[in-house]
Order: C-alpha cells, then structure tokens, then sequence
C-alpha cells in the first residue's frame, strides 16, 4: 500500500455528531459514506424510487485525483440498495456537499437512517489524455464487436 494521500473535509452542520467516513477494514479500498439526515426524519426509499442522500461531507482533494462514490455490496445484495449514477465522480476542483444518489431496485421499501453506511468513497489518481484526430486507426483482432462479442 502507498502513503496516505491527505484530503482536507469539513462537516457541515447536519453532520455534527456523525463520525468522519472510515475504511472497515486494513486492505479496503473505499471509506465508508454515511448518511446525514435528520434522527427524527429517516427517508423510506420505496421499491422503484431514487432519492440524494446527504453526507454532510465537503472535500478538497489534491490535483489530479477524483473521488469516486460507489454502491455498497452488503446494501445492494440484501435490499437492492445502489448508487444509481455509479460510479459517481467527484471532481477535485468541486466544493459542494457530497450526497449520494441512491435508488432502491428492490421489492420492498428501504428505510435510510441517520449514521447509516450508505455508499463507499474511493479516492483516486486521474489520467488526463488529449485527443489526437486520426484518419485511421491500427487494426485488432477484436475490431468492432461491441457487448458479448468477447464471449463467443
């Protein structure tokens, strides 16, 4: 593993009292996102429904990284709980609240509470690439064949 890569966060006020996101475990690779909502108003996701959920989250990474907002595996497999524009992209030049959009493909309605792991950050470096016009390209053996071509 490389050295830790400081990123600056500051908690809004309806994070008060909410812990900081946090890696469950020594090898993971995302920190764990939690939902800052209202203790006495917890947000029922029904089945077929999306909703943003707030983090209370506002970060300042470094040049040249993103943060990424994935779905949570234990969440998506139990209820059908995900991160519908997964991954979400957090760009380092970004100052807004993270919140995370989530959408229920379950059956039966979700109920979010407050301090409830809703999603995973990870945070990693960005390629930039400039686009260079060409004529051509060079040939592969797998030429244009789109989805499942690869499987046959």
């Amino acid at each position: 593993m490389s050295d830790p890569i400081k990123v600056e966060v500051r908690q809004l006020p309806h994070a008060e009292g909410l812990a900081l996101p946090s890696y469950q475990s020594s090898q993971a690779a995302g920190l764990d996102l939690i939902a800052a909502i209202s203790e006495h108003a917890p947000l029922v996701l029904a089945a077929g429904r999306h909703a943003m959920v707030p983090t209370g989250l506002v970060i300042a990474l470094p040049d040249g990284y993103e943060a990424q907002v994935r779905p949570r595996s234990g969440l998506a497999a139990r209820h059908g709980v995900t991160v519908l524009n997964s991954p979400g992209t957090v760009d380092a030049d970004y100052r807004g609240e993270i919140n995370v959009l989530l959408v229920n493909l379950g059956s039966e309605a979700f109920t979010i509470r407050r301090g409830e792991r809703i999603a995973q950050m990870i945070v990693a470096p960005v390629t930039r690439v400039e686009l260079a016009r060409a004529e051509s390209l060079r040939a592969t053996t797998r030429g244009s064949g789109g989805f499942g071509s690869t499987g046959r």
